[in-house]
């Protein structure tokens, strides 16, 4: 199968590139970031020749982040994350045979069944495009919601980051609102297994989005005390103001990833955040074997 993996640099970008990798695929990268095999725009740049032979296009490109899509900063999301996606939707019309994978978000169900976030409301936007062009236009769309992902490498900025590089360094750790608020944490291998059976399944099948959940909600600070236990620190828990755009809970349906996709997580919490501080302590200790050049 030949594929193209638009963010292929990021977090799940990077993973899913990887699989397809490892099981024999052809993948073509492409994203804003270095790393891919085409630096590009896609807000942009031609998206037609990128499509020649690719056989399913898996979109993971987008502008991340519930709290940063306030004021000037919608622009972004508008851009990197609707346009973007109506530019990849409209070249795809009319390949007979490509199929397309949507990375979408929890955050379309806000804290009910509407977005409370700017970055909820432009995936809810691009899921809305993804299926006016399945029923107008045969574009051969899957949709994947995404709950709350987490793993080595993901975003710095993303809380389980934070929450261990803040325990590595003794630093204390932020925690907007009482932290009482659950998520339904997902494994990046378990998201990746969804992602690739969703290119496989057939098209009558794929027309409503899927939940993508680990499937045992943990509270934030039921996850902040399985990082004290595995880094054996007692840890420095600051409490901020809860943020505009944050859901109080999530909570994935994943009945019909488990019927149509087979999808089992295999992850426990526990189990991928002791996962995710292995990565990030052995790339740590990589760092300072061998430091970065300084730029000219």
């Amino acid at each position: 199968m030949r594929a193209l993996v638009t963010g292929c640099s990021g977090f799940i970008g990077s993973h899913v590139s990887d699989a397809l990798r490892a099981r024999g695929d052809d993948v073509t990268g492409v994203d804003l970031l270095p790393g891919g095999d085409h630096q590009a725009d896609l807000a942009e740049t031609p998206i037609e020749p990128l499509l020649d032979g690719i056989d399913v296009v898996f979109h993971l490109a987008g502008q991340p982040g519930v709290r940063s899509g306030w004021g000037a900063r919608y622009q972004l999301y508008l851009r990197n994350n609707l346009l973007a996606t109506q530019r990849l939707l409209e070249a795809a019309r009319g390949r007979d045979g490509l199929r397309l994978v949507f990375a979408s978000s929890s955050s379309v169900y806000g804290s009910g069944k509407e977005p409370v976030s700017p970055y909820g409301q432009t995936k809810l936007g691009a899921e809305q495009l993804c299926r006016i062009y399945r029923t107008s236009h045969g574009v051969d769309v899957r949709v994947l919601r995404y709950f709350t992902v987490f793993g080595p490498r993901q975003r710095p900025d993303m809380a389980f980051s934070r929450f261990l590089s803040a325990a590595l360094d003794d630093a204390p750790i932020a925690v907007f609102g009482d932290g009482h608020q659950t998520r339904d944490f997902t494994y990046v291998a378990d998201a990746v297994e969804a992602t690739l059976a969703a290119a496989d399944i057939a098209s009558d099948d794929a027309g409503l989005p899927f939940d993508i959940g680990g499937g045992a909600p943990a509270s934030v600070m039921e996850s902040i005390d399985v990082i004290a236990e595995l880094t054996g620190r007692a840890l420095d828990v600051r409490h901020l103001a809860a943020e505009s755009g944050d859901p109080r809970d999530t909570l994935a349906d994943t009945s019909r990833a488990r019927e149509l996709l087979g999808f089992a997580p295999a992850r426990t919490l526990r189990e991928g955040l002791a996962l995710q501080l292995a990565w990030l302590e052995e790339s740590r200790a990589q760092a300072i074997a061998s430091p970065a050049l300084p730029s000219s």
